[in-house]
């Protein structure tokens, strides 16, 4: 028993650790309550792999199913995975702090070193004021997301399915999870305005980090923010921007997405996409039409993903902004590498590679893996597709998803786990107890490139 506490005072030592132990634990419960009977909705038990593939995707804000949400669950299953979703975006130390501040239980350092983890807090001071402005600021967001889908759902679906329907995807659009209960996404409200644009600025709100938000309600102009903050934005623009003319031009002609659209519908379903490839997992086209060019776009969006400390995934934003400028410095043969007049440290451009590369190494072994215990079953644009849209935790698939072996559900249930709390954060969680040694060698010549 003693050693079991010592045990648990380690992990506590240990936010990076920390954090992943608490989203493992959420997963493990979901799970276990998916599989319940009353949970599905023909009253049978659903299978533990599946379930814990869901309770995965809903916990760390995917959207790859296995099984479809609208017909599959019963009104409780689908209350457990809105459930999974919702703590899973806010992040489980914050939905742990919240219970601790309505119980006037005092917040200890040990779990404000992990909100600062989770957050990406830059300081220690004002962790309780900054986790009730997310808690707020999220319920406000969702509330009003709700409102215009209502507008939309009440009418065709009744006052209480239309109010259910409105909530359920306000709050997935906004923890960027791509759960729906429509049964085949946005595919319905293709040239819906008013639900895509509702969705996308949900998806582009909650991908965005809540640190930016509270910098830019302090500041209030653009150039008065921090450097984290601008290049944020400047990288979200720029992302979706170039995604949506990239897919425009790709799918402009393609008679299985866009064709029979007119051109302000096709750019908005081209907009549709380029956003929801920042992790959120709906999708108002075919994707499995999508053409080859199209499909390889959204992957490198979706291995981008959002910005730190929000409820998106994949590399980051502002990660993919450091190895830009990282590139440019190194190619116009500069000493500093320089964002917005600002001096980026070396620090953070060695973890950003550091966080590159291991992202990379994480995609390519899942696809092999899945590749060898697939046997040649799919192709490989579709496994490929499959792994980055898990560890992007994006969730848009072009469907093989529920055809997949155990062992390849098992892999992506892992793949989902580390894009949403971060190989990286994980990586560095273990190597924390491992001293640091003073060692300088002689410098070596070694010829790359």
């Amino acid at each position: 028993m003693k050693t079991v506490s010592l045990k648990i005072q380690k992990l506590k030592r240990n936010p990076p650790l920390l954090l992943g132990g608490t989203f493992a634990i959420v997963i493990l419960v979901g799970a276990i309550l998916l599989t319940l009977p009353q949970a599905s909705a023909d009253g049978s038990s659903t299978s533990f792999v599946d379930a814990l593939f869901t309770s995965g995707s809903a916990t760390c804000v995917t959207g790859l199913i296995v099984k479809n949400t609208a017909s599959s669950w019963s009104p409780l299953g689908k209350g457990i995975i809105l459930a999974l979703i919702q703590i899973g975006g806010l992040g489980t130390m914050t939905i742990i702090s919240i219970i601790s501040l309505m119980l006037n239980r005092r917040i200890g350092l040990q779990e404000r070193l992990a909100i600062k983890e989770q957050l990406n807090s830059l300081t220690m001071s004002g962790l309780v004021r900054l986790i009730k402005y997310v808690t707020t600021l999220t319920l406000v967001m969702e509330g009003v997301g709700a409102i215009f889908l209502g507008l939309r759902f009440i009418p065709q679906y009744g006052l209480q399915k239309g109010i259910v329907f409105s909530v359920f995807h306000s709050i997935s659009a906004f923890c960027n999870a791509g759960f729906d209960i429509l049964g085949n996404s946005m595919e319905p409200y293709q040239t819906d305005w008013l639900i895509n644009l509702t969705v996308m600025l949900l998806v582009i709100f909650g991908g965005l980090g809540f640190s930016v938000y509270v910098d830019i309600y302090k500041k209030r102009k653009y150039r008065s923010l921090t450097i984290h903050s601008k290049m944020v934005l400047s990288m979200t623009a720029f992302l979706l921007v170039a995604g949506t003319f990239l897919i425009l031009l790709c799918e402009y002609h393609n008679p299985k997405t866009m064709e029979g659209l007119s051109v302000p519908n096709k750019f908005l379903a081209a907009s549709f996409q380029s956003t929801i490839a920042r992790t959120a997992g709906f999708n108002s086209i075919n994707i499995r039409g999508m053409t080859d060019a199209s499909s390889f776009i959204m992957i490198i969006l979706m291995f981008i993903g959002g910005s730190p400390g929000s409820t998106a995934g994949g590399l980051k934003t502002t990660t993919f902004g450091v190895l830009l400028a990282t590139t440019y410095t190194v190619v116009t043969n500069k000493e500093d590498v320089v964002w917005k007049k600002r001096v980026i440290g070396q620090e953070i451009v060695k973890k950003s590679f550091v966080m590159a590369f291991i992202a990379i190494i994480v995609v390519i072994s899942v696809t092999s893996l899945i590749t060898i215990f697939e046997k040649d079953a799919f192709d490989f644009l579709d496994i490929f597709y499959e792994s980055v849209s898990a560890f992007g935790t994006v969730g848009v698939s072009r469907g093989i998803t529920a055809d997949l072996s155990t062992p390849s559900k098992l892999i992506l249930t892992l793949t989902m786990f580390l894009g949403r709390v971060g190989p990286t954060t994980l990586a560095f969680g273990l190597g924390k107890g491992m001293k640091k040694k003073k060692i300088r060698y002689a410098e070596g010549s070694i010829l790359v490139g």
